[in-house]
């Protein structure tokens, strides 16, 4: 029996879609063709960055009921596939105290839909997801795992050598690179702070810098006398608050309402602070439903595809302009979601137009430091603590009676329009940077934040003296030689603060480039020339350059057929990869690695002369096909 080999390079949620959909389609492999999958992942195979053997403080920041990893309806998943909370219920884990165990049905109390989980039981999940999978898998369908790092990929006739990091090949007819979040090279900022502390480690035995507070176990290195500045506001910097709170044994008790931290006296103090020191808003409470969404009006694809074809029309160039053209419909949809919110009741689309008040409103989601002079660091925290307080008082009315986080909602319930006006270079390129650089982080800080349990923590643990905010607008690292320490330094009108700090944790995740990625196998891959960085005229978002069938383009142009690539590489020409699947709904995920198996197994077909040659897989979204190519 004739046997053709796939190499899934990476096995976290990514490669595990792929590996789901080989299980729906493995059916059209022809007769007598057997397939077999090597899967290469240092780790256990599904759980990716997602570890089961993670602390329980660190949470996923949406709703367990909000993610699975099947299909409406699939072979492996069954007729509306198992949740996360679905599947945490059926393994008998409970909500126990402050925690989420396996219990008996009398303990505790039940998973709910509005739970937040803890991230290992997400890794748990998707190690589960993987032998149910495997499960599904036919006879002629053979998988081998290699807990190896995958370093090169040798192009020959009609394949790969795949090589790893012992010093093995094996041969692949077809390759996925699911390699997931990237680890970028030292910065030459990096380099100038660890220097920094290597030169003055014996004047000071707490000084220390984190590049990623990633494992977060690194940070029990940190004393409880040291004083440990924390940049950034997101996902990433509450992981780190966590670990340095919860993680030491801190605990929170709410009572009639109000959260209380009681510290366990191994806490270090902590200082908050960003380039703009805005806090991300926290998510509102859910009220619609596992698949509800906002039913836009004037943010929607097609629209987006209407502007396109007036603006080739118009101009010869298909390329729109994201501030004038989809901004305008961004802030439209944001004020019609506020108006029914307030109004408690649909309002009639046609016609509608934002009043100069719902204008306002928008504008100070969007840019709520517009317009302000700080003179003092005093003025700025009694603002920020107000902006906190306000957002948590929206967020507890929930999602579709609260004006304010129905518009917040919006940016997340139309990413498919934004989609089909940024990816593969539908925006010209000026406007592509100012999307990223500028639009993307208020996306990101308005509609992506965390659970509002994370900002009640932060109030709570700045009430308890362990947090405070750092530094204002404009905050900037220095280093202070003088006393062997990093400050925070920010410009008001009337004074200039200096915050300083032992300890530097930078917590942010940074955007995959082949350009700064430190992986042995991104380096190869583009010393072949095998891939490019992707490059929307001379402005480089991130990611690597692909197709529209998500192959990856090469230094001469060309598209690499029997070679896909998902996910966090090619975040740059997509937008948004990293979203889990969302219960009955088609995700990109599953699209995607739809698009690459079902490609995979016509040319399977068509070499076997089983088949047509006409390919069956789906066609990209309509706005990409639309869309031109800008090398």
């Amino acid at each position: 029996m004739q046997s053709t080999v796939l190499a899934l390079v990476g096995m976290g949620p990514r490669g595990l879609t792929v590996l789901e959909r080989v299980a729906e389609h493995a059916h059209r492999l022809p007769r007598g063709v057997r397939l077999r999958i090597d899967l290469f992942d240092r780790g256990a195979c599904g759980e990716g960055v997602h570890l089961s053997t993670q602390p329980d403080h660190l949470l996923i920041n949406t709703l367990a009921s909000q993610v699975t990893m099947f299909a409406p309806e699939s072979v492996a998943g069954g007729k509306g596939g198992v949740s996360l909370v679905e599947w945490a219920t059926l393994a008998g884990y409970r909500h126990v105290g402050d925690r989420f165990q396996r219990a008996p049905n009398d303990v505790g109390l039940s998973m709910t839909e509005i739970d937040h989980f803890p991230r290992r039981l997400l890794g748990e999940y998707m190690s589960w997801v993987y032998r149910r999978v495997l499960e599904r898998l036919p006879a002629k369908v053979e998988v081998a795992h290699h807990p190896e790092l995958v370093v090169d990929l040798i192009e020959r006739d009609c394949g790969f050598d795949v090589i790893t990091q012992a010093g093995r090949s094996r041969r692949a007819d077809f390759v996925v690179l699911a390699t997931g979040h990237g680890v970028r090279r030292p910065t030459e900022e990096d380099r100038l702070h660890v220097d920094f502390v290597e030169r003055n480690a014996r004047r000071n035995r707490n000084l220390a810098f984190y590049a990623t507070p990633y494992p977060v176990e690194r940070l029990d290195e940190i004393s409880a006398s040291a004083t440990v500045a924390i940049q950034g506001f997101g996902l990433t910097a509450h992981d780190a608050i966590s670990a340095l709170t919860l993680g030491r044994g801190g605990r929170y008790e709410e009572n009639d309402g109000e959260l209380r931290y009681h510290a366990s006296g191994h806490e270090p103090k902590i200082v908050l602070f960003s380039r703009n020191c805005l806090p991300f808003a926290a998510r509102g409470v859910n009220q619609k439903g596992l698949s509800g969404r906002h039913d836009a009006k004037f943010l929607t694809p097609e629209a987006i595809a209407a502007i396109r074809r007036e603006t080739l029309a118009t101009t010869g160039d298909a390329r729109i302009d994201f501030e004038r053209v989809v901004q305008p419909l961004v802030i439209k949809e944001m004020a019609y979601a506020y108006r029914q919110a307030e109004q408690g009741r649909a309002v009639e689309s046609a016609g509608f137009e934002p009043t100069s008040e719902e204008l306002r409103a928008i504008d100070a989601i969007l840019h709520p430091l517009d317009g302000i002079i700080f003179h003092t660091s005093r003025a700025f925290r009694a603002f920020f603590n107000r902006l906190v307080d306000d957002d948590l008082r929206e967020a507890v009315k929930g999602n579709l009676a609260s004006p304010v986080k129905a518009a917040c909602d919006v940016l997340r319930d139309t990413r498919e329009a934004i989609r089909a006006a940024v990816e593969y270079g539908g925006l010209t390129p000026e406007s592509h940077r100012y999307f990223i650089e500028t639009f993307n982080g208020i996306i990101n800080r308005v509609s992506f934040g965390p659970p509002k349990r994370r900002n009640f923590e932060q109030v709570a643990l700045q009430e308890a003296g362990l947090i405070r905010i750092g530094g204002g607008p404009g905050a900037q690292v220095r280093i202070d030689e003088e006393e062997a320490r990093f400050f925070i330094e920010t410009r008001y009108e009337s004074e200039v603060e200096k915050v300083h700090a032992d300890v530097l944790v930078i917590a942010r995740l940074d955007p995959y480039s082949p350009l700064t990625d430190s992986s042995p196998l991104t380096a190869a891959l583009l010393a072949h020339g095998m891939i490019r960085p992707y490059r929307n005229g001379d402005f480089h978002p991130s990611g690597i350059d692909i197709d529209t069938a998500l192959h990856p383009i090469d230094s001469s142009g060309k598209a690499c057929k029997r070679l896909w690539a998902l996910g966090f590489p090619v975040e740059g020409p997509h937008y948004y990869t990293h979203a889990l699947p969302r219960p009955m709904i088609a995700s990109r995920q599953t699209l995607d690695a739809e698009r690459c198996v079902l490609e995979m197994l016509d040319v399977i077909a068509a070499s076997n002369e089983a088949a047509p040659t006409t390919s069956r897989y789906p066609a990209p979204h309509v706005a990409m096909q639309a869309q031109p190519r800008v090398s």
